[in-house]
């Protein structure tokens, strides 16, 4: 295990970014920006990339900017997405070309967000969270669920600590275009 979050082990989680939930969330434009920049570098990079749809036909579909950028989508009804066994498969074939290192964003940072990492985090995995792509309705659920994720052993990381550290360095290749992605 590496102390800085590392390309080839990462999997990007994005949790119930949907069309129906997003305008409910406080400042829910930047929540969708970050998570977009993320997974735009995330794909620069060949980091796997997986959605989950918490109800679809109550919430809506995945927002389209973020559907767009998804390797694979699983729908859901249990809030913790390692409830669903197809969750679990897709990571159990993560897994298995060594991603262990488990990156999750979404809505809602005290629901669905929380009992997912909550969920990883009891099954032994790697967890980060990305605190500038989480959102809640209310800021105090937000500021509660991020503490005690990193009180159950979730790293709190901002979407630019991870896009640098996944490079590792300015000759990275994919450097200027994720660059741009930032600025």
């Amino acid at each position: 295990m590496t102390y800085l979050s590392d390309a080839s082990r990462a999997t990007l989680i994005i949790v119930d970014l949907q069309e129906k939930l997003m305008p409910a969330i406080l400042d829910g434009a930047q929540v969708m920006q970050r998570a977009v920049i993320l997974a735009q570098a995330a794909r620069l990079l060949g980091i796997p990339v997986i959605g989950t749809a918490q109800q679809p036909l109550r919430l809506g579909p995945t927002v389209a900017p973020i559907h767009a950028l998804l390797d694979r989508t699983i729908e859901k009804s249990s809030f913790d997405a390692c409830a669903q066994a197809e969750f679990m498969e897709a990571l159990i074939c993560s897994d298995e070309g060594g991603r262990d290192d488990l990156i999750v964003l979404g809505c809602e940072a005290h629901v669905c967000v929380l009992q997912t990492a909550l969920g990883l985090l009891h099954r032994q995995r790697r967890v980060k969270l990305v605190s500038d792509a989480i959102g809640s309705r209310r800021s105090s659920d937000k500021i509660a669920a991020m503490d005690r994720a990193r009180g159950t052993g979730a790293e709190i990381v901002s979407s630019e600590m991870l896009m640098f550290e996944w490079m590792g360095n300015s000759n990275h290749p994919k450097f200027r275009e994720i660059l741009k992605l930032i600025k």
